[in-house]
Parts: C-alpha cells; structure tokens; sequence
C-alpha cells in the first residue's frame, strides 16, 4: 500500500538539494557576467558622485577654511601693527605728558621757593624793624630808668650827707660825686 502523500514528500524533501546544488551566486561563474556589470555601474556612479559632487564640495569647504585662515591671519598682523603703532604712540605721548609734567613741577617748585624766599625776606624785614623798634624802646625804657636812678641816688646822698654832716650840699657837687658831666 502506497501512501499518496509520500510522492509529496519526496519530491518537497529533493527541492532544496535541487536548489542548493548551484552554490552562491556570487561564486557562480555563469553570473558573473552580470554582476561585473552591476559593479562597473555603482562604481562609475560612485566615482562620478565622489569626483563632482563629494571631493570638489569638501575640497571647497577645505579652500574656503584655509582663505578663512589666512584672511584671519592678515588681519591679526594688521591689527597687531596697528596696535603696535597705537602703542608707540601713547609711549610718545606718556614721555611727553612726563617731560611737561616734570617742567610743570620745576616750575612750581622754582615758584614756591621764590615765594618762600620774598616771604622770608618780608618777615626778615618785619623782625628787624620790630627789633629795632623795640631795642629804642628799651634805650628810651633804660634812659628813663637810669636817670631815675640818678635821681633816686641823688636824693639818697643828699639825705645821708645832709644827716651825717647836716649841711646842704647843692646839685652840683651831687652831679660831680656822682659822674655826671655839666651839659
């Protein structure tokens, strides 16, 4: 008794050693033809899209970066110049601003001793007549006093010789016991 399902199964059990008995395609020497083809195809593309497309996009991008560079570089020696100059020039300025600050300060410094010494001169001035003034007030102050004490010595003479030899003695004698010159 033969199954009916067992020719099926045969046949479905010899289809894939039927299939399978090629190998891969790629190893396959009847499709090489094609797949040679399909390889020249997505190269050709490939390389159209890398030389037009890719290499001058990222070889401008490179250009552009590297114009980038060396315009920002220019313009760093530019403004390094400038500022180079800018600093000779406010060393020239400050040197200058110093020099006039220095004769300023001369200046000043002559005047306030000038003024200084005009003030030492009229106090100077000032004293001396103040000392002069007051060495005639102390002549006048000692005149005064001296010829009061001629008189006080005067009358005390005249008091111990009236009293010792109890006679008047008349001015002049007191004048010529005491040194004084007749005018």
């Amino acid at each position: 008794m033969a199954d009916p399902a067992a020719p099926v199964a045969i046949a479905a059990a010899g289809a894939p050693a039927a299939a399978g008995a090629g190998g891969l395609p790629q190893f396959d020497l009847a499709q090489w033809p094609g797949q040679i083809v399909w390889v020249l195809v997505v190269f050709a593309v490939l390389y159209v899209l890398f030389a037009k497309v890719f290499v001058p996009g990222v070889g401008g991008a490179i250009d552009a970066r590297a114009a980038k560079i060396a315009g920002d570089i220019a313009e760093a020696r530019r403004l390094k110049g400038e500022a180079e100059d800018a600093a000779r020039t406010a060393a020239g300025e400050m040197a200058e601003a110093r020099e006039n600050a220095r004769k300023v300060a001369a200046g000043a410094k002559a005047a306030a001793r000038s003024a200084a010494a005009r003030r030492r001169a009229e106090e100077a001035g000032r004293l001396a007549k103040g000392f002069e003034e007051a060495e005639a007030r102390i002549a006048a102050a000692k005149a005064r006093a001296m010829g009061h004490v001629r008189a006080i010595a005067a009358g005390a003479a005249v008091a111990m010789i009236e009293r010792l030899s109890g006679q008047a003695v008349t001015p002049a004698e007191i004048d010529k016991a005491l040194g004084v010159r007749p005018s």
